[in-house]
Parts: structure tokens; C-alpha cells; sequence
């Protein structure tokens, strides 16, 4: 384990995956980013919440003797999945809906003041909000990149010798959700695929997908990787989908 400068750790997970876990407390909203190792090259799994936290990541990545970004693939466009980005300094992929849904959250005049006068239009956005100013001190700080690779089914991402297959799955929280299997070490990253929808758009009933999240269940992949909660192995997934 890495150790960050807040008490954050980069963690070995199994082969050549790491994981710097989500913050537990859900008002921060930071979601886990995943790194697939390779020789030369690593593939980094969803850019962090902000620009700050992407280059922690970097820098325990560093640390730990691992290869830097090669390539940084996303699970879905929502802003703790993907405002840390261009920090990488490595091309962008992921599916066609989610870059044309991260090109419109661009243009947003995005600082402090916007994201206040945003949340008295609409109460709804004021977690959602709240934690983006927790996120970014200095909105200065925070730019928006472009993916450079696109798809709509799927794709293998090949960098450094790391690879990783991605599939397009949608669902209910976001339509542009994507899941990111490592075949080589049994790990599946989820994203929020099979999360209920955003909280400002959620109505009475909505709740998670495990219809989805059911499907995505296989004898070849021992470790489920979701972006707000800790890694569970196969018979953990199966024991819960029960009840």
C-alpha cells in the first residue's frame, strides 16, 4: 500500500491491478480509480474528481514503481469519474454518449459562484454541488479534455503492455455507463453502472439495477470493482444478488 499525503492509500488489488478506494464518506462524492500496470504503460480507470486528486494518484503511482498513464479509460461522464482527466497527460477513451455528454458539461462557466447560483435554481444539485467546490479549491485549475478514442459496443484498449475490454452496458444511472474487464487478473470495474439515477433526477422507486449487475456476473471474473463502495470477490457479489 501507498500512503498519500491525506492518509489515502494506493492499493494492490490482485495481478496488475491497483485501486485508490473511494472516500467512504458520501458527501465528499470521490469515486475509486483504478490502475492496470504494464511493462512500460499503465491504463487508469476512470481520471479522479479533480485535477488535485489525479495528480496524487500519479504521484503514489510514482511511488510505487508503476509505469505512468498510457491511456485513462472512463466508466461514464459524470464529474467524480472524469473532472481529473486532463491532469493525466495521457489520451482519453470512452464511449460516444459520454463524450458528447462530457463536451456539454464543458461548456458550463464552471467556479464557486456558479455552482451556488445553480443550487437556488434547483435545491436537488446541492449535494451533487457541494462536493464539486469540496473537489476544486481553484476552478482555474480545472480543465476539460476531449477523448481521443471513442467507441459504441465495444473495445480492447491496449497501452504499455496493459490491456483492458470495455463494454458499453447503459442502465439506469447514467445511459452512457461502460464496464472495464481485466481479463487477465479476473476483475471486472464496474463504474456506478448498476447504481440507481443521480439524486436530482431520482423518483419514488428508483433503486439499483440488480437485474443489471446480475448480468454482469461471470465464472471468469473473481473481483467486482464499483466505484463508491469496496472491491467484493464473486461469491460476496452472488451471496448479496440473493438477499
Amino acid at each position: 500500500m501507498i500512503m498519500g499525503e491525506d492518509g489515502w492509500m494506493l492499493r494492490h488489488l490482485t495481478g496488475p491491478v491497483w485501486l485508490w478506494p473511494a472516500d467512504p464518506d458520501p458527501d465528499n462524492v470521490q469515486a475509486a480509480v483504478g490502475v492496470v500496470a504494464g511493462e512500460t504503460g499503465s491504463i487508469v480507470v476512470d481520471a479522479g474528481h479533480s485535477p488535485a486528486l489525479a495528480r496524487q494518484v500519479r504521484a503514489a503511482m510514482a511511488v510505487a514503481g508503476l509505469p505512468p498513464a498510457a491511456r485513462v479509460v472512463l466508466t461514464h461522464h459524470h464529474w467524480d469519474h472524469t473532472w481529473g482527466a486532463a491532469a493525466w497527460e495521457a489520451p482519453v477513451v470512452a464511449h460516444r454518449l459520454c463524450a458528447e455528454l462530457m463536451a456539454a458539461e464543458s461548456r458550463e462557466p464552471w467556479s464557486h459562484a456558479y455552482l451556488r447560483a445553480r443550487v437556488a435554481e434547483n435545491p436537488l444539485l446541492e449535494p451533487s454541488f457541494r462536493a464539486r467546490g469540496r473537489a476544486v479549491d481553484d476552478f482555474a485549475d480545472l480543465s476539460f479534455v476531449a477523448p481521443a478514442t471513442t467507441f459504441d459496443h465495444r473495445l480492447t484498449v491496449a497501452a504499455g503492455g496493459a490491456e483492458v475490454e470495455l463494454e458499453h452496458v447503459g442502465g439506469g444511472h447514467t445511459p452512457d455507463s461502460t464496464v472495464v474487464r481485466v481479463s487477465s487478473a479476473g476483475v471486472l470495474f464496474l463504474g456506478d453502472c448498476y447504481y440507481p439515477p443521480a439524486y436530482h433526477l431520482r423518483r419514488p422507486g428508483d433503486g439499483p439495477d440488480l437485474e443489471l449487475a446480475a448480468s454482469l456476473v461471470s465464472d471468469d471474473v473473481e473481483w467486482y470493482v464499483e466505484s463508491h463502495d469496496v472491491p467484493r470477490r464473486r461469491a460476496e457479489v452472488l451471496a448479496a444478488l440473493r438477499g
